[in-house]
């Protein structure tokens, strides 16, 4: 007698019960079905509608299902950038009484696209080494918190646009273990091992199907990780000494630390007996510095990079109004009603799944910077909306739930656009000609 269909969620969505449980996942119907590319992957993936959000079914034992699900309610808590865990399905059978593997479901992460998708004809260096940082980025959040991967790749990560760079989250936890001590040397060098192996096959796979610049060395685009991990790494946890006469290094160190988007909780400062000499090393780093700081001031939550770009528009908006001595949380509020929530709604309501609102709000910026690079002048903003819409966001795929050209993991092209906003004619919509 087969076991009954029991469901581990900590939000139950009654649409979880609609979806063909009964049904092997690789012959689930196309209704129910959507089509996104997905990294190379040792178990069935497949992508869903659920409740108007599309979520990834992967299916996989029971008891793997389950402590994947615990480990993203974990990795969640420490606050490490990963897919959210939506639920666990187990006790599957098909119509026969045939029991079948249990399945993991995860939101898609909206405005995320996996390595193979990010380039459109060949990986560019410029983008390996941009995916490489993020990754490596990614890696030292984890190993901060004590989380052994075990299976870093670029496939096991999705990407989104960050100013410019990338942001990188983990999707596949299977493998990976939290240790509450912290990890040991030998486990982080095992995991750049891991890594190095990965991606120096993933990129030289992509030579081998032509979809690599030509001249790009594969093991020189995984030496990136190495050593962007071990220069982040160290910059987050080597010990420094100095003189007590420079106890200005500790205001130092913080600061560097915060420029790369970071805080430090804790430090262990440690005077030598003489007094002579002082050892400084950050014990407790949280990433998300500038997120912070802009969540705080705006409500606005984006990634590192991006959060960085808005404050300095905002430090730039204080200055340009010489308003520098007036309440911080009272001028955020103006430069957010004034000149960032303007552009977002400036933007035409179909065009709003191209990208994120923030990565908009920076693509805008870098817009007029150029154009007034080449006309030797301040080009007033609604000119350069007007040219940004038409000639680059207009010609943009969308990344909201993007569908990528078909290959080897995307049988069948579809499109579908996910976007969020007022609609056309909605009170609260801004004609971007009334911008200056």
């Amino acid at each position: 007698m087969a076991e009954a269909l029991s469901i581990t969620a900590s939000a139950i969505d009654p649409a979880l019960l609609a979806l063909p449980w009964s049904t092997p996942l690789a012959d689930w119907p196309s209704r129910d079905i959507v089509y996104l590319p997905k990294g190379i992957s040792r178990h069935l993936v497949r992508f869903a509608n659920l409740s108007g959000r599309v979520v990834a079914v992967k299916e996989t034992i029971e008891e793997m299902a389950r402590r994947e699900y615990d480990m993203l309610g974990n990795l969640a808590r420490l606050d490490v950038p990963c897919v959210e865990r939506v639920a666990v399905i187990g006790g599957r059978a098909d119509a026969s009484g045939r029991p079948l593997p249990a399945a993991l479901v995860t939101a898609h992460l909206k405005f995320s696209l996996p390595y193979r998708a990010l380039f459109t004809q060949v990986l560019r260096p410029d983008t390996a080494g941009r995916l490489v940082d993020a990754l490596a980025v990614l890696l030292v959040r984890l190993h901060n918190v004590g989380f052994f991967w075990g299976d870093v790749s670029l496939s096991n990560a999705l990407f989104r646009r960050d100013a410019g760079a990338f942001a990188a989250y983990l999707v596949d936890a299977e493998t990976g273990e939290l240790h509450e001590g912290g990890l040991t040397d030998g486990q982080r060098e095992h995991d750049l091992e891991i890594a190095h192996t990965n991606i120096a096959g993933e990129i030289l796979d992509l030579a081998a199907g032509g979809r690599l610049e030509g001249g790009m060395d594969a093991v020189g685009v995984a030496d990136g990780i190495i050593s962007s991990y071990r220069s982040l790494w160290a910059t987050l946890t080597d010990t420094e000494t100095f003189s007590a006469r420079e106890s200005w290094r500790i205001t130092e160190r913080v600061q560097r630390l915060n420029e790369l988007g970071f805080d430090i909780d804790e430090m262990s400062i440690q005077a030598a007996p003489d007094g002579t000499r002082v050892s400084i090393q950050p014990k407790v780093v949280d990433a998300g510095h500038h997120q912070r700081r802009l969540l705080r001031l705006t409500g606005l939550d984006v990634e590192e990079n991006q959060a960085r770009r808005l404050l300095n528009d905002l430090d730039e908006y204080r200055a340009r109004t010489g308003r520098g001595d007036e309440d911080e949380e009272m001028l955020a509020h103006e430069w957010l009603t004034r000149v960032f929530e303007p552009i977002v709604r400036a933007i035409p309501f179909e065009l709003r799944a191209k990208l994120e609102p923030a990565e908009v709000f920076h693509q805008v910026l870098e817009h007029r910077w150029y154009m007034s690079q080449a006309r030797g002048v301040s080009v007033p903003l609604a000119e350069v909306l007007s040219d940004y819409i038409d000639d680059v966001l207009r010609h943009r795929r969308d990344e909201a739930t993007f569908m990528g050209p078909t290959t080897t993991t995307l049988t069948v092209p579809i499109a579908v656009v996910e976007a969020s906003g007022p609609e056309e004619g909605d009170e609260d919509a801004v004609d971007w000609r009334d911008l200056v």
